[in-house]
């Protein structure tokens, strides 16, 4: 019962902490850390990066109907309609993540240590609180350049850093670059679509050519865990930073990075 309650605790943190600017690695150190609950594994992995696809990918769907109305305008040759123009935009700030990551996979492994983390969740909690108290006469709705793409997309690939979050780059980013809350929080969760996509692949790969026995029941509990606990998260985050802005996530972040170095 124990490896249940584990697995499921686990797919919670994994779909609340996905997609907030709080860095899921930081959370997912503390079982481990505190409570001496050993790896999932690479099924488990596999499973949770899945349900938080499928929540992303759920509740954008009319955008991603739209993308794909863009597709088939860039298809024909089409390239100055929105849907177009933002499909263009995604790929392009999803680019230096992949390069990085295939560049760097060795050196990222070497980087998930408590001191990284503890440093990174904190220096880019300041990132973030900068970020939104940024004073623009007005702010866009939506991504209006290559350029502003491209930035967006760099900032990404910081994430590959442990405790960076990779929401929380993106939001800082796009924010800087004077994008609306709602805007950069839009853009970040669809740029998210990729990377996790990338992620979920790659693993799945690795866990085919691996000969682990895998629970299939304890991974469908911890995919729709992780499923329907990030589609609240999309949904609520989206509602909130509106009204409230990033603050208290800032304010976390320094605890949990106050938190992580009294552990070392």
């Amino acid at each position: 019962m124990s490896e249940w309650l584990q697995a499921i605790a686990l797919a919670l943190v994994q779909g609340l902490t996905e997609f907030l600017p709080v860095s899921s690695s930081a959370h997912l150190l503390f079982p481990s850390l505190l409570l001496g609950w050993p790896d999932q594994g690479l099924a488990f992995d596999v499973a949770v990066h899945f349900g938080t696809l499928l929540a992303v990918l759920w509740y954008f769907r009319s955008d991603l109907a739209a993308l794909l109305t863009g597709a088939g305008a860039l298809a024909r040759g089409q390239f100055d309609t929105q849907e177009s123009r933002e499909l263009v935009y995604l790929a392009v700030a999803t680019v230096p993540a992949v390069l990085a990551g295939f560049m760097l996979k060795d050196v990222i492994g070497t980087l998930r240590t408590i001191p990284v983390i503890s440093t990174t969740t904190i220096l880019f909690a300041v990132v973030l609180a900068i970020a939104d108290r940024v004073n623009f006469t007005s702010r866009s709705t939506q991504v209006g350049s290559f350029w502003v793409a491209l930035l967006i997309g760099l900032a990404q690939a910081l994430a590959l850093i442990p405790g960076t979050s990779r929401s929380g780059i993106t939001l800082s980013a796009a924010l800087f670059l004077g994008l609306t809350r709602k805007a950069a929080a839009r853009f970040s969760f669809l740029l998210s679509i990729p990377v996790i996509t990338g992620a979920a692949i790659l693993a799945t790969v690795d866990l085919l050519a691996s000969p682990t026995t895998v629970n299939w029941p304890l991974l469908a509990v911890a995919l729709t865990v992780a499923a329907f606990v990030a589609y609240l998260t999309i949904a609520l985050f989206i509602r909130f930073v509106e009204r409230v802005g990033m603050m208290p996530f800032v304010v976390y972040r320094l605890l949990l990075g106050c938190a992580l170095i009294v552990i070392i």
